[in-house]
């Protein structure tokens, strides 16, 4: 079983609780993510999905003027390095989310999604065959 050290990429998005949800979105759209993370002074405060996102196109709001605090999920669950993977997408199904910050401490090294987590299980030798 690997764990999310070996599936979290370093190259993510950080974005500040008043950035709007129009630059957030042209971002996510450049770097093809599905989740950003929001800091303030340096400190995890919370994460932006597309779910996040779409909420807030149903809700009509201007991209130009909504800003990320008012549609990020504050304090998300977060997971360290060394979880593994099948835990990891566990948490996840159980609470209904498809992204994951991965943190050492206060320092974020990642954000896993749901798909990566399942494609980086390496199936039981039940599984096999």
């Amino acid at each position: 079983m690997g764990t999310l050290a070996e599936v979290v990429s370093p190259n993510f998005i950080t974005v500040a609780p008043e950035d709007t949800l129009g630059e957030v979105a042209e971002r996510m759209t450049q770097q093809n993510t599905g989740a950003v993370v929001v800091r303030d002074f340096g400190r995890l405060i919370g994460i932006l999905t597309e779910r996040d996102m779409l909420r807030a196109m149903a809700a009509r709001v201007h991209t130009s003027d909504a800003r990320v605090r008012q549609w990020m999920t504050s304090d998300p669950i977060t997971a360290p390095p060394e979880l593994d993977l099948e835990e990891a997408a566990k948490i996840m199904l159980d609470n209904g989310f498809r992204h994951l910050p991965v943190v050492d401490g206060q320092n974020v090294l990642g954000v896993v999604s749901l798909r990566r987590v399942m494609g980086g299980r390496r199936p039981a030798k039940s599984e096999t065959t």
